[in-house]
């Protein structure tokens, strides 16, 4: 058979997301499907959205961050905002892939719990490949047929496409179960847990008691990785939240706001903002609402 009679024919078809303020976080911008030609290359290039792809079948070559990867059916690859890529079809056996764009405000950690990053921007073949691949085409039918909820349908595809990756990946990544904890993901709990309940009546016990560690040991290992107590890393984190409100939220009073942030006693939260930035939160406030005062 010749060159001319066994590669595909060229393919390819895009569709817009029909009703973008309807999306979930991430907003997904469009997908699409192409059957490329043999050796066609895109890039160098950057990007201000993030773009998945899924290899259906061939070959083809992803180069990013210095590193380049070759890949074929089966196997997705990842394209950051702000990375330099290049990506480019196998000149014998060019690949045919399906792809979904999207933007979201909080999709960093995301990816680095599921595996993908700049570093390690692939996935390669995994059990579930057929549900993905199946995924990435409701999205783009979804957009297609244009119907009144083609955006939240696709969202939730979205959701479930990523929960796979972290799947296949947490397969081909994993630590074996009896490998102790890293003391640096103990901390990353402690500093997750503190972020989110800090305007809770939380105490460094509780916060021990309900991660499961020793109050002692946590602690111990939190300042070696941090400089600073859990305590005292709680205490920086409500001031600091506190004079975005005081900036922000003019309508509440400094009692309100010390309540706001986990503080029990506004005249303790006022002298230790004070202890912190050398004036008092009402001083803080009018320098920031009047700067010239």
């Amino acid at each position: 058979m010749s060159m001319s009679q066994s590669i595909p024919t060229y393919s390819y078809v895009v569709a817009s997301n029909p009703n973008p303020e309807l999306s979930l976080d991430p907003v997904i911008l469009f997908a699409g499907e192409s059957q490329t030609k043999p050796g066609h290359t895109l890039g160098p290039k950057m990007l201000d959205y993030y773009l998945l792809h899924t290899v259906l079948t061939g070959k083809g070559t992803y180069t990013c961050a210095g590193q380049t990867y070759t890949l074929q059916e089966g196997d997705s690859f990842l394209i950051e905002p702000e990375q330099l890529v290049t990506y480019a079809a196998d000149p014998f056996e060019p690949w045919h892939y399906r792809w979904i764009a999207f933007r979201g405000s909080n999709l960093t950690p995301i990816f680095q719990a599921i595996g993908l990053t700049p570093d390690h921007p692939i996935a390669r073949k995994g059990s579930n490949h057929n549900r993905l691949t199946v995924l990435f085409g409701r999205v783009f039918t979804a957009f297609r047929q244009r119907t009144p909820f083609a955006s939240l349908e696709a969202s939730g595809s979205l959701q479930l496409i990523l929960a796979s990756y972290g799947k296949i990946l947490s397969h081909t990544q994993q630590v074996e179960q009896t490998t102790p904890t890293p003391s640096t993901d103990i901390v990353r709990q402690a500093l997750r847990y503190l972020s989110t309940q800090y305007a809770e009546e939380i105490t460094i016990e509780t916060m021990a008691e309900g991660l499961g560690y020793n109050r002692a040991y946590l602690s111990r290992i939190f300042k070696e990785q941090t400089g600073v107590t859990p305590v005292t890393f709680l205490l920086h984190l409500r001031l600091d939240h506190a004079r975005r409100l005081l900036r922000e939220r003019i309508q509440l009073t400094v009692e309100q706001i010390a309540f706001s942030v986990g503080f029990r006693d506004p005249l303790y939260f006022s002298k230790q903002f004070k202890r912190m930035y050398n004036q008092s939160p009402t001083e803080y406030r009018q320098q920031q609402v009047n700067p010239q005062v």
